[in-house]
């Protein structure tokens, strides 16, 4: 084996903590590896950082420094802590003094919650067939609420009032459920941004036909950096009643949280987060997470870094012929047509997801520790493994 190669490998192996013993061949000689070592060669030696998604991603160091300050010490649980305190009052800053806000474990919960505080078993909630509410939370929205989903065709993930008008009927009919809920994804699971208008349009049209009007959050930063935004300007004055507020996939190591605007939405939800197994009895190591990303711009520069890296990446596949951007790249995600045959060649190297098999669209998602140097090096080995025979 080169030495250098066993060099990296020694590297790797100190950087997680991996004793000598297991990379070493201690029957061989002295540059001989260990079938551990084998294995790390094969899998570690990957790139530490993929493209598969911005929850893969780590930790950001202010967030990790939040959790160590609030480790000290006894506080009450169930949010009636100093700590969850704050960060109530951060979101207040950002959202509006009468916001009320619940802190929850996950996204899939925050969107469940959220919409079960809106509805009824008899009712319908109206979303775009792209919709992370209708293609990746298992069903649990329908469960959870006993509200059936009325997912439409939207064009690069965008719904328009045009086409929510096609769902709005059988209003007072008892055989029909009754649409209660227009949900929108803000980015979109396409990686496109909602303009404030087309936001305005549609939260107009669910009011003014007796719905409320949801809004998943879990890339709001990012749509919020992409357009130029505040947090409250892209929500609550553009007419949102409830907000899913991502943390997650922009830095955090977990958490999210339910926002009203309209505190009379609010007033049994203690009971709905409780019964959806969404109290966190130490959460104030959730709240702190949220708080640090609120603060001194954090969610800002997260979110402008992994669109910024969204756009680089754009301009390096562009540049690669036999491969197309399917959507327009607006916040931190980039949707690329593949040849087939490439696509597994690539996953060897890089993990990432299939967005349509049928089609060879695959997703790159960007993050907020992702780098030019990432960026540049995975667009060249695709572009390498694009023109191998």
């Amino acid at each position: 084996m080169p030495r250098s190669l066993f060099d990296r490998v020694q590297r790797r192996s100190e950087r997680v903590a991996r004793p000598e013993s297991l990379w070493r061949n201690p029957a061989g000689p002295p540059d001989t590896l260990s079938l551990y070592a084998v294995w790390y060669i094969v899998f570690a030696m990957k790139p530490e950082r993929s493209f598969a998604s911005d929850n893969n991603a780590g930790i950001h160091p202010k967030v990790l420094e939040a959790i160590a300050t609030a480790n000290h010490g006894h506080v009450v649980g169930y949010g009636d802590d100093p700590y969850t305190e704050s960060a109530v009052r951060k979101f207040r800053q950002h959202f509006g003094a009468d916001s009320e806000i619940f802190v929850v474990f996950n996204g899939t919960a925050a969107n469940c919650l959220g919409l079960k505080g809106l509805t009824d078993s008899y009712h319908a909630v109206i979303c775009s067939a792209t919709s992370h509410i209708n293609t990746d939370e298992c069903g649990a929205p329908e469960r959870f609420t006993g509200c059936k989903l009325l997912a439409l065709p939207s064009e690069n993930g965008k719904l328009t009032v045009e086409t929510v008008e096609t769902a709005y009927h059988g209003i007072g009919d008892q055989h029909h459920v009754q649409p209660r809920v227009l949900s929108i994804t803000q980015a979109t699971e396409t990686g496109t941004v909602y303009t404030r208008d087309e936001v305005k349009e549609l939260a107009r049209y669910a009011h003014e036909h007796g719905m409320f009007f949801h809004m998943d959050g879990a890339r709001i930063a990012n749509a919020a950096a992409s357009l130029g935004l505040t947090l409250r300007q892209i929500t609550r004055e553009c007419d949102v009643d409830v907000l899913s507020f991502g943390g997650t996939k922009n830095g955090i190591m977990g958490g999210e949280a339910v926002v009203f605007f309209d505190p009379k939405l609010s007033r049994d939800f203690l009971y709905v987060r409780k019964q959806g197994m969404q109290l966190a009895s130490k959460m104030r190591f959730i709240s702190v997470q949220l708080e640090a990303l609120l603060t001194d711009d954090l969610w800002l520069k997260n979110a402008q870094h992994s669109n910024r890296m969204a756009k680089l990446l754009e301009e390096q596949i562009r540049a690669i012929s036999g491969l197309k951007i399917v959507y327009p790249v607006q916040a931190n995600g980039v949707f690329v047509k593949v040849p087939k045959q490439a696509i597994a060649k690539i996953q060897k190297q890089y993990f990432f997801y299939v967005w349509n098999e049928e089609e060879g669209v695959v997703r790159w998602m960007c993050s907020f520790d992702t780098t030019e140097d990432d960026v540049r090096e995975f667009a060249k080995f695709v572009a390498e493994t694009c023109s191998a025979p």
